[in-house]
């Protein structure tokens, strides 16, 4: 029997939300909309309440999450338990931007509807296939023993990707998901082999407001020059770099191509350079490229960055490109469906 599902992706600065009747594999919307994201006195959950209530909508049978990280110890999608709700305050330390929101998520939706299944997508999920060599990060053994390596993001959106080229992916896939968080991830036959984001989703390349990768001697300067805590470390990081502290204020990619100033072209040179070292990168580590996939807000809509990525990368030879929409609510549905039936 068909399934309503209720998928709530909760990201760093807004709240996508969709209605989907789920039936095997078809998965219909019959509502999707965005919000700003849960803070304060701000509760988006009843107004889906409200809104499913005046469109005559059915009540969700399950509802399901995007979780950014669910920390070392949860690598797959799964039921929300109580257990897993301790895992998830764990998981917050590794993501403070996204997770605490999405918890809050989570409890606010046990209240609006209460003994309704919920089910948490992990982003981290598509990476579990990564390589040692590609996950392992290069510090002292018990360091990484505690659950200090690559994790990677944006797997939801990428396994998306992944499910829409269905029999017509090929070997060696390059994904770039750019938006005001971005990632680039290397697919052979459908898995994740290598990514850019690390640890947590503040690496890789230039997002809105994160700078991606960083020197980590620039934070020991810091700290010791300029007085900096941890604290005022991730203020830095998470909301005052990449595009944003680049062009002095601005994180809307449209907003930067309709500037004419110095700093918003600096910017926008930035964000293409990093992205195309990168998606290099992942092309070395594939050994080849057989099709490069832009998606994300600015992959699917911004024409003039897509040609300016693509124009860097000639010397690779010939190679195919498209667009395809993230289609990152529908397998939060998915998933939801068949965890909680």
């Amino acid at each position: 029997m068909p399934r309503h599902i209720l998928a709530l992706n909760t990201g760093s600065s807004s709240l996508k939300y969709g209605l989907y009747r789920v039936d095997g594999e078809v998965c219909e919307p019959l509502l999707s909309d965005q919000a700003d994201a849960p803070g304060g006195d701000a509760d988006p959950v009843q107004a889906i309440v409200t809104t499913l209530r005046e469109k005559k909508l059915p009540s969700p049978d399950a509802i399901g999450h995007r979780i950014v990280h669910g920390g070392p110890n949860i690598r797959t999608h799964a039921l929300i338990d109580d257990a897993l709700m301790q895992h998830l305050e764990e998981a917050k330390a590794f993501a403070p931007l996204h997770v605490p929101a999405a918890v809050a998520m989570v409890k606010r939706a046990r209240e609006a509807f209460p003994g309704t299944p919920e089910v948490a997508c992990f982003d981290t999920a598509f990476h579990a296939t990564m390589p040692l060599v590609a996950k392992t990060l290069p510090l002292p053994a018990d360091l990484r023993e505690g659950g200090i390596e690559r994790y990677g993001f944006h797997g939801l959106s990428y396994e998306s990707i992944v499910r829409q080229l269905g029999a017509s992916l090929p070997s060696r896939v390059v994904i770039a998901h750019l938006g005001n968080g971005a990632s680039l991830c290397a697919v052979r036959d459908g898995q994740s082999i290598d990514t850019t984001m690390g640890l947590t989703p503040t690496g890789g390349i230039v997002m809105g407001t994160r700078p991606g990768d960083l020197d980590p001697g620039v934070l020991l300067y810091l700290m010791r020059e300029k007085g900096y805590d941890a604290e005022r470390l991730e203020t830095l990081v998470d909301r005052e770099s990449g595009l944003k502290g680049l062009s002095g204020g601005i994180s809307d990619m449209r907003k930067l191509h309709a500037s004419n100033d110095e700093a918003s072209k600096l910017a926008l040179d930035v964000f293409v350079h990093v992205a195309r070292k990168q998606i290099a990168a992942m092309v070395a580590s594939l050994g080849g490229l057989d099709l490069l996939v832009f998606t994300g807000g600015i992959g699917e809509n911004d024409v003039k960055t897509r040609e300016a990525i693509l124009a860097g990368l000639q010397w690779m030879g010939d190679f195919n490109s498209r667009v395809i929409p993230t289609e990152e609510d529908a397998q939060i549905a998915r998933h939801t469906a068949r965890l909680a039936n």
